[in-house]
């Protein structure tokens, strides 16, 4: 189970490898590696402290990678060993690549595989390894970010006699709602997030503007050769829901054209960074099951497309202003995007899936003993707040934090102060 044994600034590393069934209903059939890092504080290497377990966000961001015992892991470091966990198909957990994936015969064999990486297939991983690395009459904590919380209700949900508390940010679900009312609530923060870009930045409405006509009336390539699209450029709007999301796109605005012989043209530094920002290379999951994680008992087919319909201020028209996109995924992507072209075929099968298994048990949820403490911003632009707020009414044992002193990425901004307040909160009487 260890395969290595490291220091860090501040901390100690043992790397841990897990042998565990594709499918838990089947544990005799296909079994996937699965990989954590468990940190635990240079001074309390001999103590026996509680586990705390990070699901991150996503779908398919591998675990986090700390350089130094800050923010919030060196705050649960004062009282936790902490486990990072690379969910499957993330980092060192049966990776999902254009490779690994090839090795399936095709899409319905891919999405038969894909089908088992959504939250309930990560918690019965995570429940696996709770019962071999701390034993099953131990307890831990969970602290879930944006789609980890999303894991933490369905652990709450499907297995919480293993939980001694869980802590969520930005992540409280819909229990309910199918994809298509998730984007549309989506929709209407992404129309408040562009109104205040745009308060904020005024001459910038105009020059994104000028982008995309550019980008309309011209063939621009990627460095990739792929064509620079205006449906690209707005998924740049991505960055809107992160606390510096605003100013990213101000300074990159700032570099987008160059003049050469007289004529006006995009300036290779604005394409590449573009490009960079948009990369599928890494981690294709996000795009191929991001629909998925929504679905339960019926079929998505392309919700956030279909969706688009009641935001008609989005898609461009030529000579009309730039609106950006949010955190959708659209069937175009899989054309434009030479990253995802070859997961195409698997994610039209995926959005035609029909019979994907309920995520929550709304009766168990509503009796919850565990203590729950989760942040909820305002202002998300990719988790709705009044949908998260639906979620907590509906679960108990619930301490809710609404605040818009953050974005979505608050973890990051302010996690030693964020966690801080989220541990508190399981400690107080309700």
């Amino acid at each position: 189970m260890i395969s290595a044994r490291y220091a860090l600034p501040g901390m100690h590393a043992i790397e841990l490898d897990f042998e565990l069934p594709l499918n838990a209903d089947r544990p005799d059939g296909r079994n996937i590696r699965v990989f954590a890092r468990e940190l635990v504080a240079a001074d309390k290497l001999d103590q026996d402290l509680p586990v705390l377990l990070y699901l991150q966000g996503g779908p398919g961001s591998e675990g986090p990678r700390p350089t130094d015992a800050g923010g919030w892991i060196g705050r649960a470091l004062r009282e936790y060993r902490v486990l990072l966990l690379d969910q499957r198909g993330t980092g060192r957990s049966a990776p999902v690549t254009t490779q690994t994936l090839a090795e399936l015969s095709d899409a319905d064999a891919q999405a038969e595989y894909l089908s088992h990486f959504r939250a309930d297939a990560i918690v019965a991983d995570a429940e696996a390894i709770r019962r071999e690395l701390v034993g099953a009459d131990t307890r831990w904590s969970i602290l879930g970010q944006s789609f980890g919380g999303f894991c933490a209700l369905r652990y709450l949900s499907a297995a919480p006699n293993g939980l001694e508390r869980a802590l969520i940010t930005g992540g409280l679900a819909s229990l309910s709602r199918p994809a298509e009312d998730v984007y549309q609530a989506t929709y209407r923060r992404l129309r408040t997030r562009n109104d205040a870009y745009y308060r904020r930045y005024p001459e910038d409405e105009r020059g994104w503007r000028e982008v995309a006509a550019h980008l309309h009336e011209h063939r621009v390539r990627l460095p990739d050769g792929e064509r620079f699209t205006v449906e690209r450029l707005q998924f740049l709007g991505m960055e809107l829901g992160r606390s510096e999301g605003f100013e990213r796109l101000h300074w990159l605005l700032e570099s987008a054209f160059v003049t050469v012989a007289g004529r006006r043209e995009l300036a290779l530094r604005f394409v590449d960074e573009v490009y960079r920002l948009q990369g599928f290379v890494a981690n294709p999951l996000f795009a191929v099951i991001h629909e998925a994680i929504y679905a339960q008992q019926k079929a998505t087919r392309w919700a956030a497309q279909r969706a688009l319909e009641g935001a008609p201020e989005v898609p461009y028209r030529p000579g009309g202003p730039l609106r950006f996109t949010g955190e959708m995924i659209y069937p175009w992507m899989f054309e434009q995007f030479s990253a995802l072209r070859p997961f195409q075929a698997v994610a039209q099968a995926l959005a035609e899936k029909d019979d994907w298994p309920r995520l929550y048990d709304a009766d168990v949820l509503a009796a919850n003993e565990v203590p729950v403490a989760a942040l909820a911003y305002l202002d998300d632009m990719y988790v709705d707040f009044e949908l998260s707020r639906e979620t907590a009414e509906a679960v108990g044992n619930v301490r809710l934090w609404a605040t818009n002193e953050y974005q979505h990425n608050g973890l990051g901004v302010d996690g030693e102060r964020i966690l801080d307040r989220l541990l508190a909160m399981t400690r107080a009487p309700l």
